[in-house]
């Protein structure tokens, strides 16, 4: 069967400090609920009981001769194909996690496993992600990385005592829309109320809270959240400069995030000429405004919200074409 660019079917997630903002991305959230997060592109055999309630969690294909199929019988059909030179995870799962996320309310401060941390305990999986700031409220923070100065003493007695030190503890910075924060695993973190981003992150549900605002019914995990916590300074946001089309905005061992900014009428390729990503598969991500994806087996069209998955095999050959001004990230996934 021919490979062709693949669309998804979200999956939504009630969350105590999710609200109703995915609703601007034109996302059919279910009423009276509020959603947290918006999978838009996931292939986890098993998920964690806090993050998608510790069953698998598979995108469902939106387009095409594959519709109502997931995307991990596509990784099964289409094979290197679709993957090109990039592996699936040992599960035989695609290798990347899509999301947007509505912060209502402060997300619990928390970190994931640590590489030396997941060599010593077989079951933590590492969890690179990186935010890109859609929207924020006046005023709203996240919170990335601990202070310099503050001992790894210090921090774990305000984690023991659940105290709200610890907030204090970590940089404040504020949520600029339209800046890209990269967090290596191992990097405590937290999104502050009133902040809306897309998350793209390495596909592990595997997560410590080490403090949730003084809401209780959540487990703590406070000793693995402690030995994960890596002290050193996380790396500077990235944004796109002004007048500008195209940047990378991170670089990492998992994914490539860039950023495109058309004008109606305006094209660029997914990935440019002679790039490695010409032999990975690259999903693209639509921001605002509309696009077309012009590819080997067709037109797809590409609408704010959306995120399209390109096999490999056909992404060195296509351009993005703006029918609108439209803002989106192209990432390649792998190396």
């Amino acid at each position: 069967m021919p490979t062709y660019p693949l669309l998804f079917e979200p999956l939504f997630f009630a969350k105590v400090w999710g609200g109703r903002a995915l609703e601007h991305l034109s996302k059919p959230i279910p009423p009276r609920e509020n959603i947290g997060e918006s999978w838009e592109l996931a292939d986890l055999a098993s998920t964690s009981s806090g993050g998608a309630g510790g069953g698998s969690a598979r995108s469902i294909i939106a387009n095409g001769s594959l519709q109502g199929r997931s995307l991990n019988d596509a990784v099964a059909l289409w094979k290197t194909d679709l993957l090109g030179v990039t592996p699936a995870t040992p599960a035989g799962c695609f290798p990347l996690l899509v999301k947007f996320l509505d912060a209502r309310e402060n997300l619990s401060v928390q970190v994931h496993p640590s590489p030396a941390y997941a060599r010593s305990h077989p079951g933590a999986h590492l969890k690179t992600e990186s935010w890109y700031i859609l929207h924020a409220r006046p005023g709203a923070v996240i919170y990335k990385g601990i202070k310099p100065g503050v001992s790894r003493e210090e921090f774990a007695a305000h984690a023991r005592a659940n105290s709200p030190e610890i907030v204090d503890d970590m940089i404040a910075l504020p949520a600029i829309p339209g800046e890209c924060h990269n967090l290596p695993s191992g990097t405590v973190h937290a999104l502050g109320a009133g902040v809306l981003v897309a998350e793209v992150q390495t596909p592990s549900d595997t997560t410590f809270r080490l403090y949730d605002w003084g809401r209780t019914g959540r487990e703590l995990h406070t000793e693995p959240a402690l030995e994960c916590s890596d002290f050193s300074m996380p790396p500077p946001a990235a944004r796109l400069g002004a007048g500008r089309s195209f940047a990378t905005l991170v670089t990492t061992e998992f994914y490539t995030i860039n950023e495109l900014s058309l004008r109606a009428g305006e094209s660029h390729a997914v990935v440019s000429a002679g790039s490695e990503a010409r032999s990975r598969p690259v999903v693209v991500i639509t921001l605002s405004g509309h696009a077309r994806l012009e590819s080997p087996s067709g037109v797809t069209s590409l609408m704010t919200g959306s995120t399209c998955l390109i096999p490999a095999n056909l992404a060195g050959a296509s351009r993005i074409i703006a029918e609108a001004d439209a803002r989106l990230l192209a990432v390649p996934v792998g190396a």
